[in-house]
């Protein structure tokens, strides 16, 4: 219950971005340029400020990405074996495996400073930078080999779009700040710090005004399986994995709580770019969403008791 109520104004604030999208703000405007304010000002400014003052080692980052890769890949080895057994079509398939491996960032950010304080931010920034790129580039992998399109070249974009990705340049700023001794210099730092803070709460009520619960429709075989890999398979390799190594009690918990995530809300958007099933997409970011509400207290309850 302790943790229930912890991260309670976490999905307080997804449903009240819910509410005021279909109620007190219903502009599609509004809500996509505060998507692009978190994207291109907020959230590079709060990686910025947590990697460039991060107390960074080699066996962190080692730590975070192994447990991470192996618990992503084993998700999406699940989702291409379901795929598989199921017999659907190109653009259910890369919806499947959208929804089985990627990971709503923002949520996992507010979580983890929510239950474990600014430690926990940092270890959660670090474990996205990790994440990332590798997420990006496997998910385009695979839409280029489910969904093929003549003369498209979707890997060389996702390069390309990796390479301008605003959240992957202020990782590698805060990288270069951190080992050139800069993490902390004044009037930018401070003026970053508040940028940083203004993310979470306005990421949570974009996170929640891009719900569609009215409407919900789609193949719920496919629905129900993405939820599978997403809530059960993926934070279950996270424990093992965990458990196997000996990872710190706090990196561990973050790491799970990465684990037990919803997809995020850009699968929508990529599905829709390179020829998924955006319909189906948009059902099962919504039902995993409200299935996280009650899986991820579990999850985190589970890794108290073992690693706490």
């Amino acid at each position: 219950m302790d943790i229930v109520l912890s991260i309670a104004p976490v999905f307080v604030l997804i449903c009240l971005g819910y509410v005021l999208r279909r109620g007190g703000i219903p502009s599609a405007e509004f809500w996509n340029l505060n998507d692009r304010l978190v994207y291109f000002l907020l959230m590079p400014a709060l990686f910025y400020v947590r990697i460039s003052t991060a107390e960074l080692s080699g066996e962190t980052l080692a730590t975070l990405a192994t447990v991470l890769y192996a618990a992503f890949f084993a998700a999406i080895g699940f989702g291409i074996l379901m795929s598989w057994l199921i017999r659907r079509d190109g653009t259910v398939v890369t919806s499947l495996l959208q929804g089985v491996g990627r990971f709503n960032t923002f949520i996992a950010l507010a979580v983890a400073e929510a239950l474990y304080g600014a430690p926990a931010l940092q270890i959660a920034v670090l474990a996205a930078a990790a994440l990332v790129p590798v997420v990006n580039l496997t998910v385009v992998s695979l839409f280029a080999l489910y969904v093929p399109r003549p003369g498209a070249r979707p890997v060389l974009s996702a390069l390309k779009g990796l390479a301008t990705n605003p959240l992957i340049l202020s990782i590698l700023a805060g990288l270069l700040a951190n080992w050139a001794g800069l993490g902390g210099l004044p009037v930018l730092h401070d003026t970053l710090s508040v940028l940083g803070a203004a993310a979470l709460p306005i990421m949570l009520l974009c996170v929640g005004a891009n719900l569609k619960l009215r409407g919900l429709s789609g193949d719920a075989l496919p629905i129900a399986l993405s939820a599978v890999g997403k809530l059960v398979v993926f934070p279950s390799v996270v424990l093992a994995i965990a458990m196997a190594l000996g990872v710190e009690p706090l990196q561990a918990q973050v790491l799970l709580i990465y684990g037990a995530l919803p997809t995020g809300v850009a699968a929508y958007t990529l599905a829709r770019q390179l020829g998924g099933d955006a319909p189906l997409m948009a059902a099962m970011i919504t039902v995993q969403t409200l299935l996280s509400f009650a899986a991820m207290p579990i999850w985190i309850a589970i890794g108290e008791w073992l690693f706490l």
